[in-house]
């Protein structure tokens, strides 16, 4: 099992790889980049490391992802519809036990 304290960067960058995505940068914040598209790609071990600036787009990235553990993406998730930011979201949830991951939009419904 991997250490949950440590962002999942490797199993973000096999995903975006994977999707077809040429994948650039070193450590948490990497590019992901296909045909017109890209998406500013942030890996967290922890909810309290995103959105410290109020929720504000950094750059021209309109497209976020960010990939953490499975037991952090609801926590994620709820906490980037609260703030309401102003660019495009979606949360990855990896299994550090797995090649499995969930994928939580910004405008998926919020569950009940």
């Amino acid at each position: 099992m991997a250490p949950v304290t440590m962002p999942p960067v490797e199993e973000a960058r096999a995903i975006f790889r994977r999707l077809g995505y040429e994948v650039s940068g070193d450590g948490p914040e990497l590019l992901a980049e296909r045909k017109w598209r890209t998406v500013r790609v942030t890996a967290t071990a922890s909810r309290s490391d995103v959105l410290a600036d109020g929720g504000t787009c950094e750059g021209d990235y309109r497209l976020q992802c960010f990939v953490t553990w499975a037991e952090e993406t609801g926590e994620l998730a709820g906490r980037l519809r609260r703030s309401a930011p102003d660019f495009e979201w979606a949360v990855i949830g990896v299994d550090s036990d797995a090649d499995d991951y969930e994928v939580v939009h910004g405008s998926d419904p919020v569950p009940a």
